[in-house]
């Protein structure tokens, strides 16, 4: 095959693929919202094949990986603003009548994906800010009852859902719309007073809004950088902190702490506090040392005889009580070795060994029942009084997820006094996400557009005169 043969096969394909004719309107920028949402996901995947390629500690510590991390981050910012854009237009001009319905349809499955899409992705970055979002998401999810099938601090699960399931999710749901529009071709005005042109799509300037905005996201990452705060981690708390380390697993073991006192629609944290965060740490240390199981010797004391022993060591480590691993209290002793072990990176590590992959559930909740992650997260603005995650830090850039601002809106409104805030929470969400997904099939809302008239607006063609 010569070039010309092989250029006019690329030709034909392109054609193929391509809309050809198209409403005058269309060659507006209105109407390129939906390549310009592909083009963002186009950035996404290719950048995210880096990322992925060269793992947590090239994204996190070097000049070229905080730099396609700073891609991979604009480039969802500019996906999800696109896709929200494109719905809108649909929606503002009634695109969905007739036989669009399905395209409607698949288009909200994939703005759906494409939140859970961003939030898991924010979840595995590594830093504080992942930490924190995890453990957040978590409550929602575990107050809708998913927490029984995602356990969004489960870094191997999320892992696999971000960079497979949600992504090829998409991708099929992105073939299967363009498809619809392709055969179908771009919505045509629903009133008949409208009047337009079919011309030739401008495939010249679309394709140069395309490369406008992939040059805008470089730009924007290479001077405004994903933001990075280093993660929390029991070391560095222990370090600090000794004696708040000694008191949460104190409260691990009378089960006081917020792992042990978990409760909602499900509880996906079924496992013994004062097992998993003291009796196998402790017990890998005796084996390895060779001294005497103080653990051991507390649990075989009477009920009253342990509950005394555990208000006098809580009181003990209150009053700044020093780590005294040869205390006559088996508790204190038992306490002290593992905050020893913990000061040393031991502790964390020994957590991490009783999970299968790369499961922090262990480790994120021990950090989460210090209590320091709420903290810090209100230092830095991150809390639901800032209406959630609308920001990574104060005064960042980029943006945050600002697609989560209903949440904050109505954690701190309708929901501020609720109990079970975040089962209702989720409720509510999956409320207005049912609602947004079957739009077009519920009688009278499918009409408030037509109530709005923004339509003429987008469809005004200047070259040819409208009737009024």
């Amino acid at each position: 095959m010569n070039q010309e043969q092989a250029n006019k096969t690329l030709s034909s394909i392109f054609k193929s693929f391509m809309l050809d004719e198209v409403p005058s309107y269309a060659n507006k920028l209105y109407y390129s919202l939906g390549f310009l949402s592909a083009t963002s996901l186009i950035v996404l995947i290719a950048s995210g094949f880096v990322l992925v390629f060269n793992g947590p500690n090239w994204w996190l510590s070097t000049t070229m990986g905080t730099y396609t991390r700073s891609v991979h981050l604009w480039a969802t910012q500019a996906f999800i603003f696109f896709i929200l854009l494109h719905l809108l237009i649909v929606f503002l001009t009634s695109g969905y009548k007739a036989s669009r319905k399905l395209t409607w349809v698949l288009g909200s499955l994939m703005f759906v994906a494409a939140l859970f899409e961003a939030e898991f992705g924010y979840g595995l970055r590594g830093d504080f800010s992942s930490q924190w979002r995890a453990l957040q998401a978590s409550d929602l999810y575990n107050g809708s009852g998913l927490g029984a099938f995602i356990n969004n601090i489960n870094y191997a699960q999320i892992y696999g859902i971000h960079i497979i399931i949600i992504p090829l999710f998409i991708l099929v749901i992105l073939f299967l719309h363009y498809t619809l529009v392709k055969v179908r071709g771009l919505a045509k005005p629903f009133k008949q007073d409208v009047k337009f042109r079919v011309v030739k799509a401008n495939h010249t300037v679309l394709f140069l809004r395309g490369i406008v905005l992939v040059v805008v996201i470089m730009i924007l990452a290479l001077f405004f950088k994903s933001p990075l705060v280093l993660p929390t981690t029991i070391k560095s708390i222990a370090q600090t902190d000794p004696a708040l380390v000694a008191k949460t697993l104190i409260a691990e073991v009378n089960k006081t702490s917020d792992t042990a006192t978990y409760s909602d629609n499900i509880d996906p944290y079924r496992f013994d506090t004062a097992t998993v965060y003291v009796g196998v740490p402790f017990s890998e240390y005796v084996q390895s040392n060779g001294v005497t199981n103080t653990w051991e010797l507390f649990k075989n004391q009477s009920a009253e005889q342990q509950a005394e022993q555990l208000s006098l060591a809580s009181q003990y480590f209150d009053d700044n009580g020093v780590l005294a691993a040869s205390s006559t209290s088996s508790i204190i002793a038992t306490v002290s070795v593992l905050t020893k072990m913990a000061q040393s990176g031991l502790y964390e590590a020994s957590l991490r060994a009783q999970t299968a992959g790369d499961d922090r559930t262990y480790v994120t909740r021990f950090i989460a029942d210090t209590g320091i992650l709420d903290t810090k997260a209100k230092e830095l603005g991150m809390t639901t009084e800032q209406y959630g995650m609308l920001h990574e830090e104060k005064g960042s850039i980029p943006p945050g997820a600002w697609w989560l601002a209903p949440i904050g809106f109505l954690d701190q409104t309708i929901l501020s006094n609720d109990p079970n805030q975040d089962r209702d929470g989720a409720e509510i969400l999956g409320i207005l996400i049912f609602l947004l997904i079957a739009f077009p099939y519920i009688p009278y809302l499918n009409r408030i557009p037509e109530k709005i008239g923004a339509d003429r607006f987008i469809w005004k063609d200047k070259s040819i005169e409208i009737e009024k």
